[in-house]
């Protein structure tokens, strides 16, 4: 049965995802969002594995503060292999090298292991296997959608035959673009491994983490980056597609595109941890957002290279994770109206206009192009959309969707002041104020003494409690501390919480919201509960996989993880509970 025990390796540009026993099942080419040609997470015939003959067990770590995957498996006669996994990723010639590749590496470590390759692609979202050719030193995967070879010094025919033989030395295998390699693949693979070991290290030790909590906090952020698409700056909202949100539910999306809202998270969890590398790059991503919409309409999700067309087709070859499909391809949000997504824009450029480390800070041009955005969140903060969980047959004034419209107008003000625009800067204010005197007024709901999901509504929603963290309300606001009573009675189930409890397009949710267990966790922690908020998150650290990853969803039950994987919005939840509930470095050292 397949579970969400998953190691993942990548490197900007590729991903996979690797089970306790390593083998590959899941990964997508030439990019993260591209044909998954190993697909055995949704049941198809896709993978990349190394069988060890009668293994008894299994030992899966991360090399410490990297995304270097090692796997030891043992048999029962006690022979032993480690299988090293990693995506090459380091500077060379004065650029950042992140091939369409992965390695792997096979080392006997005891006895006299006995191994079986299978190394099976497939196309078309699961319709037919990419016929393999054999090469001298490497196979071949020929296909209309993307070529790739796998070049070893792994003897081909036992490969290519799926034979046993024995291990009697180390193994490289080095998958990439249908092209000769400039050495053979143990002194490239070797090269690489240290490379990419220098690099992961480099970059973790830069991260300015809280004293408390460091191992998961550091793992979230390398999570966090290899969801990052370099070339374009886009992040994707998790790694795959229509893992469920929880067993048969149907409630199976396609995540592997970006997210405004999502990306917004991720950016400011790493800007917390002083990687503001990711900030340039996706700064460059809104730039070309805004031009590419010139001040119209802004979708919620693009396509990691900008596309705007995603649409949503079932692939009906691939049975699904553990058989529930269906299995998506695209997604039907990038037609939705999510007014949000405006005040995600501006918050997610905010920080490049008052950042003097940015090797390029923005200026008076990117101010006027983002100003188009705040006209935007200015003209529909009081009409109805989808909201922020994105419903397919629901349309409200929704309150997370006001706040972030004010969140637009609220940061472009202070852009402005900056600027030294005085007269924006007074525009934007009154805006900002506008809005937030409606919101105010129609999203409170005296009777149930709370702020409902809609305006005039009755019921609860979790995305509220965003309104301390973006400065929207004083958290000790007794408007603000009734509304977390009133989540704590309604929404959470032990240490965890729902989105909410109302029926929408597919029922009743049966799971809870990570991203919103980490909210209400802020929002105690805001209110003065910090004793109970450390507790809370203590218990849903809990629930990571042993790698220390997190999914969108969690069975309240059983702990269960559900959704897609990793999640981005629950890898930011750790770092953002971590660094708010964390004691500082001068109380520990």
């Amino acid at each position: 049965m397949s579970t969400l025990e998953l190691g993942i390796i990548g490197n900007g540009t590729v991903a996979a995802l690797i089970d306790p026993n390593a083998s590959v099942q899941w990964m997508c080419l030439p990019r993260l969002d591209g044909e998954p040609v190993f697909n055995a997470l949704l049941g198809g015939g896709g993978h990349f594995s190394i069988v060890l003959a009668d293994q008894v067990s299994a030992k899966q770590t991360y090399i410490r503060n990297t995304a270097i995957l090692e796997t030891i498996l043992t048999d029962a006669d006690g022979s032993s292999i480690k299988i090293t996994d990693f995506a090459p990723r380091f500077v060379d010639k004065g650029r950042v090298f992140r091939p369409t590749s992965m390695v792997r590496r096979v080392t006997p470590l005891s006895g006299m292991p006995r191994i079986t390759v299978y190394l099976r692609g497939e196309t078309g979202h699961g319709e037919r296997p990419i016929i393999r050719r054999r090469g001298v030193s490497h196979i071949r995967f020929p296909n209309e959608e993307v070529d790739f070879r796998v070049t070893t010094d792994a003897p081909v025919s036992y490969i290519m035959d799926e034979r046993e033989f024995v291990l009697d030395q180390e193994l490289s295998f080095i998958l990439g673009p249908d092209e000769s390699l400039s050495d053979n693949p143990d002194s490239m693979a070797a090269d690489w491994f240290q490379r990419t070991l220098q690099e992961w290290q480099s970059w973790s030790r830069r991260l300015a983490t809280p004293p408390e909590w460091q191992e998961a906090v550091i793992r979230a952020a390398i999570s966090l980056k290899l969801c990052v698409y370099e070339e374009t700056g886009g992040i994707v909202a998790a790694l795959t597609t229509s893992i469920p949100e929880h067993e048969g539910s149907e409630r199976n999306w396609d995540y592997r595109f970006c997210w405004l809202r999502d990306a917004y998270f991720s950016v400011t969890a790493l800007n917390r941890l002083s990687a503001v590398g990711t900030l340039e790059r996706y700064l460059g991503y809104l730039r070309n957002t805004v031009a590419h919409t010139k001040g119209g309409h802004i979708q919620p999700v693009y396509g990691v290279a900008l596309e705007d067309d995603l649409t949503e087709e079932i692939a009906d070859r691939l049975p699904g994770y553990r058989g529930m499909g269906p299995v998506r391809i695209g997604n039907q949000a990038a037609e939705h109206i999510q007014h949000d997504v405006y005040g995600h824009v501006i918050l997610g450029a905010a920080q490049a206009f008052f950042d003097d480390r940015l090797l390029t800070k923005a200026g008076e041009l990117e101010f006027e192009h983002f100003e188009q955005v705040g006209e935007r969140a200015f003209q529909v903060y009081n009409t109805p959309d989808a909201g922020i969980w994105e419903f397919r047959g629901i349309a409200h004034v929704h309150t997370s969707s006001a706040i972030m419209c004010w969140a637009a107008c609220d940061r472009l003000a202070k852009i402005a002041e900056a600027l030294g625009r005085d007269d924006r800067a007074k525009h934007w204010h009154s805006c900002a104020d506008e809005i937030r005197e409606t919101i105010l007024e129609k999203a409170w709901n005296p009777t149930r003494n709370a702020f409902t999901a809609a305006f005039g509504g009755e019921d609860l929603d979790a995305s509220v409690l965003l309104m301390a963290e973006i400065g929207f309300i004083d958290p000790m606001d007794p408007r603000y501390v009734a509304t977390v009573e009133r989540i704590d009675e309604e929404l959470r189930v032990g240490s965890h919480v729902y989105r909410y409890r109302m029926e929408d397009d597919f029922g009743k949710p049966k799971t809870a919201f990570t991203a919103c267990t980490f909210w209400h966790i802020d929002a105690l922690a805001r209110v003065g509960r910090k004793d109970e908020a450390r507790a809370m998150f203590e218990t849903v650290l809990a629930t990571r996989t042993k790698l220390g990853l997190l999914s969108e969803d969690v069975d309240t039950e059983t702990n269960e993880l559900w959704g897609n994987f990793p999640q981005t919005y629950s890898m930011v939840g750790i770092i953002n509970a971590a660094s708010r509930l964390s004691k500082h470095w001068d109380e520990t050292v």
